[in-house]
């Protein structure tokens, strides 16, 4: 059976860190994940965010714990895992969220404003090229 799942989005806040009694660290946060698609009414493209609550552990969590901040892009590769529960009024509840084994930083956080983008130098070209016509001119 497979259960893998790649994803890449951003950050929705700072990662949570807390620690099992092992003493093992756990590192958690939210990424947002956008899809585009087109509607079938109108050629128009629209875009849906969806949400994911991903799950480290170990020395990957201790690394992205200190590593990464709200707004950063990252690739996570890891498998669904589903928690099962009973509230205390006695309701089942589940909840599904993904154990990353890997996870590659793609951006830092996204710049509030855009940065514009400034004049590059111009070249000046106004030296003739040297004239390489003969072999004897050639280094090899």
């Amino acid at each position: 059976m497979l259960n893998r799942v790649f994803l890449i989005g951003r950050l929705t806040r700072d990662p949570e860190i807390r620690f099992l009694p092992s003493g093992s660290q756990v590192t958690s946060f939210t990424i947002a994940v956008n899809r585009p698609y087109k509607t079938k009414d109108s050629d128009e493209w629209k875009e849906e965010t969806y949400f994911f609550d991903i799950e480290t552990f170990g020395m990957l969590a201790e690394r992205l714990g200190k590593q990464l901040s709200k707004g950063t892009q990252i690739l996570i590769e890891g498998q669904l895992r589903q928690d099962r529960w009973e509230t205390a009024s006695g309701e089942k509840r589940t909840k599904v969220k993904i154990v990353a084994d890997r996870v590659s930083i793609i951006a830092g956080k996204q710049a509030e404003k855009p940065v514009e983008r400034e004049e590059e130098p111009e070249l000046d070209i106004t030296t003739e090229p040297e004239d390489f016509s003969s072999d004897e001119d050639i280094p090899f």
